[in-house]
């Protein structure tokens, strides 16, 4: 599974265990760029960094090569996407891995990309 930001977020807040109890044994991966989002947000407080450390400590985060920017270039010209997750949805399609975000509306239009919201599921 590819963890998009907005699960790494949720996983890093307190009481995102219960979710990380969900997900942790399935190896999860993230992509480079959530790791820049999340990580990278202006008014993040050391706390929260520390708490998005260690989620990213327990799976592998997966680079932005060549091939994950050939794909998001045709996904961005296929329709009008997000830099970050036209990268985020290429790095997901090119490891044949499902792309877990509540954001579903932000990808459903990618063709071939399995989309699992686990909040959905919960319900």
């Amino acid at each position: 599974m590819l963890l998009d930001t907005n699960i790494l977020i949720y996983l890093a807040q307190p009481g995102g265990e219960k979710l990380q109890a969900r997900i942790v044994s399935t190896s999860p991966a993230a992509s480079l760029i959530s790791r820049v989002e999340a990580l990278g947000f202006d008014r993040i407080t050391a706390e929260e960094s520390a708490r998005l450390e260690k989620v990213f400590a327990w799976m592998e985060v997966l680079p932005v090569d060549d091939a994950v920017a050939e794909a998001a270039i045709l996904l961005r010209r296929v329709r009008r996407m997000k830099l970050g997750d036209a990268l985020i949805a290429a790095t997901a399609l090119l490891h044949d891995l499902p792309l877990v975000t509540r954001n579903e509306e932000d990808f459903k239009h990618v063709a071939g990309l399995r989309v699992l919201n686990p909040f959905a599921a919960a319900s």
